[in-house]
């Protein structure tokens, strides 16, 4: 393994049902993990050694479902690749940073999907990839009836923030009619977020 390894989650927004947390303890512990883990009122809190380090996941209880909470830097790759496995199975929303040598890539990840990738080394960043969104009538319509504003409230700054990116590169590369159609994206994103402020 290499040595300078190290992945930073970051803004983690992932829901669990109980038996995921059990899948995700009986995988930790398949990949030889020593681990213990405790339970009260209010969170479920997973403890993992790796090598001499002790990486505590805390698990936010909400009615019958959890969320995970905090920031966590992982230095070991097998651990980062299960909860690599558990952004993606549960359709969750991260910043990963992964940190090799002198060089930062940072993916942003909605859904379970990466969205935006881009390359930091010193000063100078680059956009590797960055996905167009892509949403059906479906989604829109579940959204709309969903009576989970708070839930929605969150995707709907994740969405403001990626549109916010999307104009600045139109302006950046002088696309007036691409940075038009943003702001009146924008506009209508706006308008929701106020609805849901109410």
């Amino acid at each position: 393994m290499n040595k300078s390894y190290e992945v930073e989650y970051c803004n983690l927004e992932l829901r669990f049902d109980r038996r995921q947390i059990q899948n995700l303890i009986r995988d930790l512990i398949h990949e030889g993990y020593s681990l213990y883990w405790s339970e009260s009122e209010s969170q479920f809190l997973i403890s993992i050694r790796t090598g001499r380090k002790l990486v505590k996941l805390r698990f936010q209880k909400m009615h019958n479902r959890y969320k995970i909470v905090g920031d966590y830097i992982i230095k070991d790759e097998k651990l980062s690749e299960l909860i690599e496995r558990l952004i993606n199975d549960t359709r969750g929303h991260a910043v990963v940073k992964r940190i090799k040598d002198r060089q930062i890539v940072i993916e942003n990840i909605m859904f379970g999907e990466i969205i935006r990738l881009v390359e930091v080394s010193g000063m100078e960043h680059r956009i590797i990839y960055q996905k167009r969104p892509v949403v059906t009538l479906e989604e829109i319509t579940e959204a709309f009836q969903s009576k989970r504003a708070e839930e929605r409230a969150v995707v709907l700054r994740y969405e403001l923030d990626y549109e916010l990116s999307v104009l600045h590169d139109a302006i950046t590369a002088g696309s007036k009619e691409e940075a038009e159609e943003s702001m009146e994206r924008l506009a209508v994103l706006r308008s929701e977020m106020l609805q849901l402020e109410l």
